[in-house]
Formats: C-alpha cells, structure tokens, sequence
C-alpha cells in the first residue's frame, strides 16, 4: 500500500489506486477522484456514492452493478451514462471502496 494525497487529504491506496481506508474518504475527495477520470459530479452520480458507500458500511463488500440498480433504484442504463465505460469499476473508486469482486 502507498500514500497519496488527494483533495490535500493524505490517504491510503492500493497498487491501482483505489483508497483502502474507508474513513479517509469525504466528499471533497471524491469530487476529486472523479474529476481525475473526467467525471463531472451531479446529484445524479451523488445519489449512487453516497448509495455505495452505505451499503458498503452495511454488507462490508462493494456493490455490483447488479445490486446497485435493483436495491438503489438507479437503472443500470443509467449508471453507464453517469459512469462511462466500466461503471462499477468508476463508482467505487470515486466512493474510495474497494474494486468490486469480478471487475477486471
């Protein structure tokens, strides 16, 4: 695991660069996270962050596409809209979670 600082936060991260702390993770730093993927923030894409991250502090795995569409209500066509080209991969790194199980 190395450091990084991100948003003027130093947290933890694996070799891919997803954060491994859960409480070094705030919004600001997700603002940035996304913005180094080129993602801009909406509500839209807070409402599933902020989805993932509760759900992650309940079940203590990251959530599928699958689960995210079915239990947080936001249709998997627009995940891929919000989150382009591989989203589950996209929102849990912008969420600081782990990659999902079954991402490549």
């Amino acid at each position: 695991m190395s450091v990084a600082t991100i948003a003027g936060h130093e947290v933890q991260i694996d070799e891919e660069g997803f954060m491994t702390v859960y409480d070094e993770w705030d919004e600001e730093v997700g603002t940035a996270l996304a913005g180094q993927i080129g993602i801009e923030m909406t509500e839209a894409h807070w409402k599933v962050i902020r989805f993932l991250r509760s759900d992650f502090a309940e079940q203590g795995q990251t959530a599928t596409i699958r689960r995210v569409a079915t239990v947080g209500g936001v249709p998997t066509k627009e995940l891929f809209t919000l989150f382009p080209k591989k989203p589950a991969k996209k929102m849990a790194y912008v969420a600081g979670l782990p990659k999902p199980a079954g991402c490549v």
